[in-house]
């Protein structure tokens, strides 16, 4: 795939700033401040942007943006929270390794299409700082070793930004895993059920549908992420599902991916959009699109478990992750809300309501932070994982969701174009950590701290 301009390309910058209330509200005041960089300052990156206005331990140094547009928006925000105005760099699309150069920063947050995180991340790691990446990491096999091998050559850290994995349900069902309730876990599904046929099209004008078009003649993701879905057939977005999982399942942590196979239905729903929104005769319609609608990849653990992920975003449907966690004593679906544990729940072989459960084993970073997080981005989930990046900066430590795990989760996608091309070949799943899955402890939402 071409690699186009990384910000004019990127995702949509608003047309004001978010308005969000002062959530953080009694969070003390630290010693120690950190420097943080922006490389990407459309709407995702203007979201991280705003959370980290609200931290009185955190300054914004520079933005980088190749948008002229997004840098003003970016700027007005940061000048009407009272901070003083940052260094802009955006001259070209290389600018951003005069950012990641400077000495005054600590950390760098990078929100730019799925092409660019990984050249940005490596030079933001080279040159001594914290790389946060929006996911998903890396496009390509070998840019997952890529980011591994910079962390051990450098010590450099790299968090790949899943915020999902910090959503209420999904964390209180990680302490219901932590505690035994659902026995030894045995299958867990996830995935990325998503209508994104208006993110892919639009009229070139506005964000979201309006048109057909995509590539140069459309704007925002459409400018950028539609291609993928032209270029490559498998699961091109697997963290938001993965990562939750992988966390209750100790991947790179006692457990580890073995293998995989993936399987996609025929590339139907886009053209047909395409044809129902703008014609026959549009020249989109003449677009041979190679993403199957649906793509169903299923992965075997080292330890023994299975894990089913589903790709959807070229179909009407709802909004859904499809989590299902099942072990020996029970499981947990989040489509029906609903939840059965042998022994506990109130009825022999019918679902309880997840909620009273949920509520119950409500997970202590939620309790501690919730005033906090109440009304950030996604729910509250954005101001948790931009938390987990900065905390680590502050304490010199491991990011909660490390640089193994960008490469292992983020792998999943050219893994599962592989086995496609190969009539759902089983692949075998490359040991990022190079054995020391078998010794490494789990530092995910230990406690509440991050």
């Amino acid at each position: 795939m071409k690699r186009r301009k990384f910000l004019s390309n990127s995702l949509i910058y608003s047309s004001s700033t978010a308005l969000f209330p002062t959530f953080l509200k009694g969070l003390s005041t630290e010693q120690t401040k950190v420097r943080l960089g922006f490389i990407g300052v459309g709407l995702r990156g203007q979201n991280h942007l705003e959370m980290a206005m609200y931290r009185s331990d955190v300054e914004i140094v520079a933005i980088c943006d190749t948008d002229p547009k997004a840098i003003a928006i970016a700027n007005k925000m940061i000048l009407d929270k009272g901070r003083p105005s940052p260094t802009i760099y955006g001259k070209n699309e290389q600018d951003f390794e005069n950012l990641a150069k400077r000495s005054d920063i600590d950390g760098v947050v990078i929100a730019t299409p799925w092409e660019w995180h990984v050249p940005m991340a490596l030079e933001v790691m080279k040159q001594g700082k914290y790389a946060g990446v929006e996911v998903s990491a890396t496009v390509k096999l070998q840019e997952s070793w890529d980011l591994v091998n910079m962390f051990e050559k450098t010590g450099s850290h790299c968090m790949i930004l899943e915020n999902v994995c910090y959503r209420r349900d999904v964390l209180a069902t990680l302490n219901m895993v932590r505690q035994g309730m659902f026995g030894s876990l045995n299958h867990v599904q996830c995935g990325y059920q998503h209508d994104l046929r208006e993110v892919k099209f639009n009229n070139g004008m506005q964000a979201y549908g309006g048109g057909v078009e995509f590539g140069e003649k459309g704007f925002s993701e459409a400018k950028w992420r539609t291609q993928h879905s032209v270029d490559r057939n498998g699961d091109l977005y697997p963290t938001h599902g993965l990562g939750p999982v992988a966390e209750m399942l100790n991947i790179n942590r006692g457990n580890q991916f073995a293998y995989l196979t993936s399987m996609a239905t025929p590339s139907q729903g886009l053209h047909e959009y395409i044809v129902n929104k703008g014609g026959t005769d549009h020249p989109n319609a003449k677009v041979n699109f190679k993403c199957g609608d649906i793509v169903q990849t299923m992965i075997k653990c080292v330890n023994g478990e299975t894990i089913l992920i589903t790709h959807d975003t070229n179909s009407p449907r709802p909004y859904s992750l499809g989590f299902r966690v099942q072990g020996t004593k029970g499981l947990w679906m989040e489509d029906n809300k609903s939840i059965y544990i042998e022994g506990v729940s109130t009825k022999a072989h019918r679902w309880d309501d997840a909620k009273p459960y949920l509520d119950k084993y409500d997970h202590p970073l939620w309790k501690t932070h919730f005033a906090d997080a109440e009304n950030a981005g996604h729910g509250g989930i954005d101001y948790f994982v931009l938390r987990g990046f900065i905390e680590a900066i502050k304490n010199k430590v491991a990011p909660p969701i490390d640089v193994y795990d960008a490469a292992a989760w983020s792998a999943i996608a050219p893994l599962s174009e592989q086995s496609i091309s190969k009539n759902s070949a089983s692949i075998k799943i490359p040991d990022f950590t190079r054995g020391k899955w078998k010794t490494n402890k789990p530092i995910f939402a230990l406690n509440d701290s991050y």
